[in-house]
């Protein structure tokens, strides 16, 4: 199954630059990005849409699928001001494609932060009855308590470590996994219509045994095709971990041919490309810098496109290796 698809850019998204270099210093990172005055570098909630070449069979309609979700409206006043968040959300851009979000048939997030997955779910407005309330303190991501599901036809795929780390709030970051963009997607009583679960989990294969540190340059012995997991035709997942132990990027085939990879934060930005830039929010930093390696290994070889998911410019590259035994990015066309 090949698919069209649309980069849907979901707001802007400020971060502190030193979180998003962690132990690189600010004489280094510094050199080719802009901070503004308190520090923060300019970023992009990436998500992409999704449809199929050919039409269902049945609905003559395309199968339409959602890559992230971004922040959505969520937040207070106070917190849209620290991010920078300009007000477009993934529903608004969504809709800005002549695609209304009923439609969407499924979501795919690479984590459940809240930068990637708050959007799943939105504030309820005026005259609507929400799909689920907050009822303990922090709970709600922002000053609402009361949300609606963004896409209600939507089943939401996640790997089952991301699920079970996001729902017992292991994080370095105190605020980051919401239970108002996670436990309604558990609420039995919130079937999909056709009687579908809301939540689906994955369990792709490790690249590396549990409780085994590989070294910093050691490549995975199972290739990439076997630790992936096909979540609908033609889509497939496999974990990329470091940032969370659970994060994945998503693999699929577009109507040229292209094989692309929405690459999530393992690399988030074209600035990533060293392996020690790594973010200060990682769980794991060193499995971040062993990751990355075996991911651009894959990436060189298999002539993938990758999508960097906060990439505020062209988010589109090809990976080549060089003259000092690394990799280097090409930026490729949408």
């Amino acid at each position: 199954m090949r698919y069209k698809w649309t980069i849907l850019r979901a707001s802007r998204f400020l971060l502190d630059g030193g979180g998003m270099f962690g132990v690189i210093p600010r004489v280094v990172w510094s050199k080719g990005i802009e901070t503004d005055d308190k520090n923060r570098i300019e970023l992009m909630h990436n998500c992409v849409l999704l449809e199929s070449e050919k039409p269902d069979p049945i609905t003559k309609k395309p199968r339409r699928y959602l890559i992230e979700a971004g922040t959505g409206d969520k937040l207070n006043e106070k917190m849209t001001a620290i991010f920078g968040l300009d007000g477009r959300t993934v529903e608004s851009e969504v809709i800005a494609a002549g695609v209304d979000p009923a439609d969407i048939e499924a979501t795919i997030v690479s984590h459940l932060h809240f930068d990637h997955a708050g959007g799943l779910t939105r504030r309820c407005r005026e005259g609507e009855e929400p799909d689920w309330t907050a009822t303990k303190p922090g709970a709600a991501s922002g000053d609402c308590d009361d949300v609606k599901f963004t896409f209600p036809n939507a089943e939401l795929i996640v790997q089952r470590r991301e699920w079970v780390d996001a729902r017992n709030n292991d994080s370095v970051m105190t605020k980051t996994y919401y239970r108002d963009h996670i436990l309604p997607f558990e609420d039995d009583k919130k079937p999909l219509n056709d009687g579908r679960a809301r939540l689906r989990l994955i369990d792709s294969p490790r690249a590396f045994p549990q409780n085994r540190k590989p070294s910093k340059g050691e490549l995975p012995k199972a290739p990439i095709q076997e630790r992936m997991s096909e979540v609908l035709p033609g889509i497939r997942t496999f974990l990329v971990p470091g940032h969370t132990w659970g994060q994945q990027a998503v693999q699929f085939e577009d109507t040229t041919g292209r094989i692309i990879v929405f690459t999530p934060d393992v690399m988030p930005t074209h600035y990533h490309i060293g392996q020690a830039y790594s973010l200060a929010y990682d769980v794991e930093p060193f499995t971040s810098m062993v990751t990355k390696n075996w991911f651009l290994a894959d990436a060189a070889e298999l002539d993938w496109t990758l999508l960097l998911d906060h990439e505020p410019g062209n988010p589109l590259y090809k990976v080549k290796s060089n003259e000092s035994d690394w990799y280097e990015l090409v930026e490729e066309t949408v």
